[in-house]
């Protein structure tokens, strides 16, 4: 079998959502699972999720490699798998995919909204956060004072903070007074970035919405706490990275 990647049908069964590798091999032993239209014979049976025909209780097995979900994160809610007192990201999938270890790519602040990324795809997400690579982010931003040129030409040249030295960034100003509103765009995700690059040019972050990570755009579809799996296109325009 040439250009087929193999695993094991238990393995296969677990990530598709049929229990634990012991529950699968109970299905096997009772003779529920069947490969190409033969019963599996052990749990250490090899197949190829894509080519080959399995079925559980006669119904198809639809397996994904690996799961791409966008999800436009409400304020309050924190970018970690689990967290005891607060609600998480993973929460609010309210236990679907709960048999696959996803995470979110890089965090969003806990007072912030917007795209958040998430994906079991390790190698993916190290593309998206590896520094070498300078994956955009595009930020909508409501703050306290009076943006300016000086404000545009200080992000472009990069902020200094205490413990580094942000990259060059871009400040698009849509509208200038007491109270202002901007896109930012970086290439790092540094903890509180973009709300201590703002204090260092005496502004005050009020409102923090994550819009875009490389190529993938939040959709204006989705409302705070929803989110839905990513297209083919969207995957791969990710994968170009």
């Amino acid at each position: 079998m040439k250009n087929q990647k193999l695993a094991r049908i238990d393995k296969i069964l677990a990530a598709s959502g049929y229990g634990s590798r012991k529950d699968v091999k109970k299905l096997i032993k009772a003779g529920e699972v069947l490969i190409n239209g033969k019963v599996a014979g052990d749990a250490g049976d090899l197949v190829d999720p894509q080519a080959d025909e399995i079925t559980v209780s006669g119904e198809p097995v639809l397996f994904e490699e690996n799961i791409y979900i966008m999800m436009n994160k409400p304020y309050d809610v924190v970018s970690s798998t689990r967290d005891e007192y607060e609600t998480t990201v993973i929460d609010l999938l309210e236990g679907e995919y709960f048999h696959r270890k996803l995470f979110p790519v890089g965090r969003l602040d806990k007072d912030a909204e917007g795209l958040i990324f998430l994906t079991d795809d390790g190698k993916l997400a190290h593309r998206l956060l590896s520094p070498k690579h300078h994956v955009a982010k595009t930020y909508y931003v409501k703050v306290r004072g009076a943006l300016d040129e000086e404000d545009v030409k200080a992000f472009a040249d990069g902020i200094e903070l205490e413990d580094f030295t942000a990259l060059p960034a871009k400040l698009d100003i849509l509208k200038s007074g007491s109270i202002s509103e901007a896109y930012v765009t970086i290439y790092e995700g540094k903890f509180h970035q973009i709300k201590r690059m703002m204090k260092t040019r005496g502004k005050e972050v009020l409102y923090l919405k994550r819009l875009s990570l490389g190529p993938l755009n939040l959709d204006e579809e989705l409302e705070p706490g929803m989110w839905r799996k990513l297209t083919k296109e969207e995957i791969d325009s990710l994968k170009e990275i």
